[in-house]
């Protein structure tokens, strides 16, 4: 059984300043990621704001990234969408171009348009048949009420369901539940949110996060440490870092990562499109304030 840990982090998609795709700069941000000693990456993710790139940009993206990390570490490919068809369609193209594992929301569509329990399995289920490993991804984003007796029904009874990013509210009560109740069938349980309740997550069970692509060389060493048993380097690490992380998580979400890069140098421009306004530049100032002093590699990478 493979076994997965550490943090994998996702990835920002970088524009110019026109908002065309930066290409040459997604190939940085990769190589200054998996500089960071990453246990794997993850791609079209919300935080790599899959809500405002085209079908077409998509599979761009997604040739390109796994064609230019070329296994170095393995690639997690987001492909939420309400349409089962075209989450299996995804899922098929992302396993044949060489994806480790896909990650995928339950199905909804705005406020009102949301997958009930029986559609939440069925859409797992069918993309299950594909054949590659399945991150599910419980967050608040979609709407959709996950309630832990379907996630273990889904993960005894959909082989290739292995992973579960929880980054609901309360995310480590039912990370604790989900690994009580499910056993073995939840192989990797997972913390997400950027790592805002990183130590309680992992005091529940959590064996590994998804952050963002900020600071994940500052991040990974909290996780391996308390999984190491090494609970008080764990929690000073974690204080350390905090700051941070919760900067990035109340006032910058997928942002923080791009302008991080901007600085140092990895990526030429922090453009987001609209509607997602710029950061603030006090808040963007606070940001850098924040995370000097920890001498993350994103600030040192490109220079």
């Amino acid at each position: 059984m493979t076994t997965y840990t550490g943090c994998w982090p996702v990835v920002p998609t970088p524009f110019h300043d026109d908002g065309t795709l930066d290409l040459e700069g997604m190939k940085r941000v990769l190589d200054c990621t998996i500089d960071m000693g990453v246990d794997g990456i993850c791609i079209l993710a919300n935080f790599s704001e899959q809500f405002l790139i085209s079908d077409e940009e998509r599979a761009i993206l997604t040739k390109l990234c796994l064609e230019h990390v070329a296994g170095r570490v393995p690639v997690i490919v987001t492909i939420s969408h309400y349409a089962t068809p075209i989450v299996v369609k995804r899922a098929q193209e992302a396993k044949d171009l060489g994806a480790a594992i896909v990650m995928m929301m339950p199905p909804y569509h705005g406020a009102l348009l949301k997958g009930s329990a029986e559609q939440t399995f069925e859409q797992f289920r069918q993309v299950g048949e594909v054949g590659i490993p399945i991150m599910l991804q419980d967050a608040p984003l979609s709407g959709v009420d996950l309630p832990v007796p379907l996630l273990v029904k889904m993960a005894q009874e959909i082989e290739m369901l292995k992973l579960f990013k929880i980054e609901c509210p309360q995310a480590a009560a039912k990370l604790r539940s989900l690994i009580a109740e499910g056993g073995a069938a939840i192989e990797a349980p997972f913390d997400g949110e950027e790592g805002i309740t990183l130590l309680a997550d992992l005091d529940a069970g959590a064996t590994g996060c998804m952050t963002s692509a900020m600071i994940p060389d500052q991040i990974r060493p909290v996780v391996m440490d308390f999984l190491a048993g090494h609970r008080q380097k764990a929690f000073d690490g974690y204080a350390r870092v905090l700051p941070a992380i919760n900067h990035e998580n109340r006032q910058c979400g997928f942002r923080s990562a791009k302008h991080a890069m901007v600085v140092g140098g990895v990526i030429k421009s922090a453009f987001c499109r609209h509607p997602i306004a710029p950061l603030h530049p006090d808040t963007a100032s606070m940001l850098i304030e924040l995370i000097k002093p920890l001498d993350p590699l994103v600030l040192n990478w490109g220079k």
